[in-house]
């Protein structure tokens, strides 16, 4: 029979033990009876010539609607298992073969997705153990496909002592390059792996291969965010344009990419083009997102969601874990709409708080950018440039999120409204069944619809005026009930079932980011010196990563240099601190082999890469892009320039971070709708997608069983399961289009 495995990385890290023993699955030949075995009520379980089969309805829309499996099956912590099995089908329909939890959340510990196929095939992968459960289950998950197929399964095995191999990504040629391409005016670098210690000679090649420099690179010896050790090329001297340009060094050529001044004219767009398909509450319109990406509305009240037309807050049994005192309310609010905030149904105030004012921040920065009809969004040619129609969205949903008047903590804003419980991959908005709630109001969420509302409404003022007059009563009934109850935080236990808990227990920064935005629309000087007042400490505000949901700080103080009429003492403090916080981020860059602008390197010398470290890494090359308009200092421009580099492919893994961009290019990422990898018919992630990007921590099980000891920039896996290292957000989206309106300034 043909050995056959759909699964990439399955086939990339593992390879097929020897004798094995020790099998945790019983009466997998099936030679007698299916004893021990269950199936879905939607399908029977028969017994064909000693293999077990049936019939699988059409028309289900989930993998786990029509499932063989078993359970109580042992996994341990540290133990390495071969799990193989034969299959086969009347129709080419995927087979989720999965170990996992038999409970929620579901956690998986191991998945495969092979394409079923008339004649019988021995799928067999090993993996590591990465948990204790002694009733864990074996699941064949065989629903989700329109038409109705027999489905075939035998020699059903998941056997102990394994023999694992060390995780290899293809990282392809040793020469790592922005795939995207380089300005013709701005630096140009390519990183290569090599264990010489003398510098080699490398070559600049046309499209049809024709040398157009040479040069010798420049050994930089070990590199502690990678642990590799590589030679530095630099044919910044190039300033021709060209496309399909390649670097050759010792037999390999690199990846090709463009010199050109339009490289990045269509990143901006691509990146905001992300928002329309993860809203929520609207029907996605195939003829304008792209067939692929047209559903239903999600959570609209309509079978089997619950809606988010009238939904009650958590209750008090919840909050008592959450909180440690109960908490609950007598009302349920409308919050139709806003946007999904990552890869599960949720949608949280204060990731979503950064996530439309750096959108719309980048309209304030180019109005003219993005004018009526730009964007492919429903509101295309109502008279509003699209980037403030986007954002009307979102800033509707937090609207919404307000706690109305004559109620307990009226004017402050509810921080997350999710599911209950979590949800399985994959899942689309409009098929979510599971109940959801409002959680506890907190004065971060409030906070962040104070400063994002404030900056709507100066936006919104020639447009519509009385939405604007809206945005701003809301954001003066929020600062007063945040001065009011300035201590009520969220916190890590509310994030246990359902959704994330954005935890943060210190709101000074969202207190000044909201004065300063209330500065910037009114004039008024009373908020001029609320704001004043509040300026958290340098350290605060420009960390190795300069600011992000929680660390909001330095956006103000961007915003603030832009558009306040600011006394000069006031503005040479900001000024000085971007400044000094840019001189600093240029400086670890310098020190950096693949062009990073975000080092958080540790005391011991190693890096400590963040959830995130990709959005994280534009964040500071934001910052530095202010330093270039305060100075006109092009070191800062070429800074911006070179970080881009990183996430377009000069990076360990010679990988783009961004879909669609690249040869190579992050397309997997942590979604349960644009989950074309466990689910065929889905899509990947539209183009201009971010990928969340190497995280040290690893938290999420996939990771911690492939890269259990990865170095930094190594702890990144394009897989759908891998939620620390490859989701995708609104928010780091967002982070992508501010960067990508500045590089097209430049």
């Amino acid at each position: 029979m043909t050995r056959i495995s759909m699964n990439a990385l399955a086939l990339a890290v593992f390879a097929t033990a020897p004798a094995l023993a020790a099998d945790q699955v019983t009466n997998g030949t099936f030679d007698e009876n299916t004893d021990g075995w269950f199936s879905s009520e939607n399908i029977t379980m028969e017994l064909v010539d000693g293999m077990v089969c049936a019939d699988v309805p059409g028309g289900t829309v989930n993998p786990w609607d029509a499932i063989i499996g078993q359970n109580g099956v042992p996994q341990e912590l540290g133990e390495a298992y071969e799990f193989r099995f034969d299959a086969m089908g009347t129709a080419p329909a995927p087979i989720r073969a999965l170990v996992g939890e038999a409970q929620a959340p579901w956690t998986v510990f191991y998945s495969t997705v092979p394409i079923a196929t008339p004649e019988f095939s021995t799928i067999s992968n090993t993996f590591p153990g990465s948990a204790n459960d002694p009733a864990a289950q074996v699941a064949f998950q065989v629903g989700g496909h329109p038409d109705p197929w027999r489905f075939c399964l035998d020699n059903v095995a998941l056997l102990g002592g394994a023999e694992v191999q060390a995780y290899r990504p293809d990282t392809g040629p040793d020469i790592r390059v922005n795939m995207v391409g380089y300005l013709p005016d701005g630096p140009k670098r390519a990183t290569v792996v090599t264990k010489s210690t003398t510098p080699g000679g490398w070559t600049l090649r046309n499209s049809e291969g024709k040398v157009q420099l040479r040069g010798k690179t420049i050994p930089q010896g070990e590199d502690a965010s990678s642990g590799l050790t590589t030679h530095l090329i630099d044919f910044s001297e190039w300033s021709d344009v060209g496309e399909g340009m390649m670097i050759g060094f010792d037999g390999q050529r690199s990846h090709a990419f463009d010199i050109s001044a339009d490289i990045y004219a269509d990143l901006a767009r691509d990146a905001l083009t992300y928002f329309y398909p993860v809203r929520s509450g609207i029907a996605i319109d195939g003829a304008i997102a792209g067939a692929a990406y047209a559903r239903p509305a999600g959570h609209v009240g309509v079978a089997p969601n619950t809606g988010d037309t009238a939904v009650p807050c958590q209750s008090p049994e919840s909050s008592q874990a959450a909180y440690g005192t109960p908490w609950s309310c007598d009302y349920t609010l409308d919050v139709t709409g806003g946007w999904y905030d990552a890869g599960d149904h949720g949608k949280y105030v204060v990731n979503g708080g950064i996530s439309v004012a750096q959108i719309m921040a980048l309209h304030e920065r180019a109005p003219d950018a993005f004018p009526d009809g730009t964007l492919p969004i429903p509101e295309a040619s109502n008279g509003v440039p699209d980037i403030l129609d986007e954002a009307r969205w979102q800033l509707e949903f937090m609207l919404n999120m307000q706690v109305p008047q004559g109620l307990p903590l009226a004017g402050m804003v509810h921080h997350k409204i999710h599911d209950d419980e979590w949800t399985g991959l994959p899942l689309m908005p409009h098929e979510d069944d599971k109940p959801r709630s409002l959680h506890r109001p907190s004065t971060a969420a409030t906070l962040n619809l104070v400063a994002s509302a404030a900056q709507g409404a100066r936006l919104w003022r020639a447009y519509d005026p009385e939405f604007a007059d809206r945005l701003m009563e809301a954001a003066q009934t929020g600062w007063d009930a945040a001065l009011a109850t300035p201590d009520l935080f969220a916190t890590p236990q509310d994030g246990n079932s359902g959704g994330g808990p954005y935890d943060d227990t210190d709101v000074s920064d969202e207190f000044f980011w909201a004065a300063a935005e209330m500065f910037i629309t009114t004039g008024d000087e009373t908020w001029l010196q609320e704001a004043r007042a509040r300026v958290p400490s340098v350290e605060k505000l420009f960390g190795p990563a300069a600011f992000d949901w929680k660390n909001v700080g330095a956006l103000p103080v961007l915003n603030l240099l832009s558009h306040g009429e600011l006394p000069g003492d006031f503005r040479a403090q900001l000024e000085a601190a971007v400044i000094d916080a840019s001189d600093a981020y240029v400086e670890a860059q310098a020190g950096e082999h693949f062009g990073q602008i975000y080092a958080p390197k540790q005391a011991d010398g190693s890096y400590n890469y963040d959830w995130g470290s990709n959005h994280l890494h534009l964040q500071n090359a934001i910052v530095v892009a202010k330093a270039y308009d305060l100075t006109g200092d092009k070191r800062y421009r070429d800074a911006v320039l070179e970080a881009m580099d990183y996430i377009f492919g000069r990076n360990a893994l010679n990988l783009s971070y961004v879909t669609g961009y690249g040869e190579v290019f992050a397309k997997n990422q942590h979604s349960r709708w644009f989950a074309n990898q466990i689910k065929p018919s889905l899509p990947n992630p539209p183009k201009g997608s971010l990928a969340g990007g190497p995280n040290s921590s690893i938290q999420d099980p996939v990771a911690q069983r492939v890269i259990p000891d990865c170095v930094a920039q190594f702890c990144y896996l394009d897989e759908i399961e891998s939620w620390s290292t490859n989701e995708i957000t609104i928010n780091w989206n967002a982070s992508l289009a501010q960067i990508a309106g500045i590089l097209r300034d430049y």
